[in-house]
């Protein structure tokens, strides 16, 4: 467990290290002697951060207007504490800005946790009413589908992997190969939990097979890739390959909704080896399984599955050895 002093600053880079590196570590953001100690806490194993902060006598924790995000109580060293927290690790970076800029309300401002939490949270929802251009599970999503471009593009070149690639076209799957179409879903969370997006997403084409590949991702720390590393990579070597192609690969991430002005500085690397099965071993959704009466009034149906317990077939379409973010 490392402690240290902030007063109240703490880049994201420091914090990502030790996710990275899966270590606990606690930063004091307020004086050693104030009279509330606030405290950033990385959990043991380095998935989880809370900002801590010393609740008086007869104080108790404030509620959360935010459903993603809890605040409970904890003790710390005998003493009380407010604990905010959340369980969604896909959006560890931006809430880190978020007790960052409660922490720097209370130190600084001398708000109270309740007041501080409340004063951000409105500040971030009028500068949040137009999302980003690319959200944090679409950017998640394209790093996983350009590091599948890569193995296509090894076994197929890069002209033809480019024209294989349909998901910024939003068709049915994300890459259309010679006999067999490949869809691709990548998450940041420990177990392979994944969204389908409608009934026809692991859905076979009339005669052609499916198969269905499942990325996970970690913080990388350091050694991690961002996306834009990754795009920076797969536009390089297919420039070098084929010249007009890699302006088709352009255009396909403009229409993914990447842009170089997007604020990047998240790391990732593989948590596991890719899982890549035909879709008939998935549970899935199909038509079949939906009475007619039932389709005829139900414009889309999102669902998610989790396929942790299943294991690699072989025949797999793309040649998977030595895969990695590009």
């Amino acid at each position: 467990m490392t402690e240290t002093y902030g007063y109240p600053e703490l880049p994201w880079s420091t914090v990502e290290h030790y996710l990275g590196e899966r270590q606990a570590a606690s930063y004091l953001l307020s004086a050693p002697h104030a009279d509330r100690a606030v405290w950033y806490e990385i959990a043991d194993g380095g998935q989880q951060i809370s900002l801590q902060v010393e609740l008086d006598r007869h104080q108790q924790p404030p509620r959360s207007s935010l459903p993603a995000v809890t605040i409970d109580q904890v003790r710390r060293n005998g003493t009380r504490m407010a604990r905010i927290h959340t369980s969604q690790v896909a959006l560890m970076r931006d809430f880190h800005d978020l007790l960052i800029a409660v922490a720097d309300r209370i130190v600084t401002g001398e708000r109270d946790l309740g007041q501080a939490f409340e004063e951000t949270v409105h500040a971030w929802s009028r500068l949040l009413d137009q999302p980003r251009a690319l959200g944090v599970e679409r950017r998640i999503g394209l790093h996983g589908e350009l590091a599948m471009l890569r193995a296509v593009a090894r076994a197929h070149g890069w002209e033809r992997a480019i024209e294989a690639w349909t998901g910024p076209k939003a068709e049915e799957h994300d890459f259309g190969l010679p006999e067999t179409d490949l869809e691709v879903k990548t998450t940041a969370s420990e177990r392979r939990r994944h969204t389908v997006h409608g009934i026809h997403q692991l859905t076979e084409s009339s005669g052609r097979p499916l198969w269905f590949a499942s990325l996970q991702l970690t913080r990388g720390g350091l050694g991690g890739r961002t996306l834009s590393d990754s795009v920076a990579s797969v536009i390089s070597d297919a420039r070098a390959a084929h010249r007009i192609g890699s302006v088709r690969l352009e255009d396909a991430l403009a229409a993914a909704g990447w842009s170089e002005s997007d604020p990047d500085d998240e790391r990732w690397a593989l948590r596991s080896a890719p899982l890549i099965v035909p879709a008939e071993h998935l549970p899935r959704l199909t038509a079949s399984m939906i009475p007619l009466s039932v389709r005829e009034h139900v414009s889309s149906i999102d669902y998610r599955m989790d396929v942790t317990h299943l294991s690699s077939a072989p025949g797999s379409p793309v040649d998977l050895t030595d895969f990695r973010l590009p």
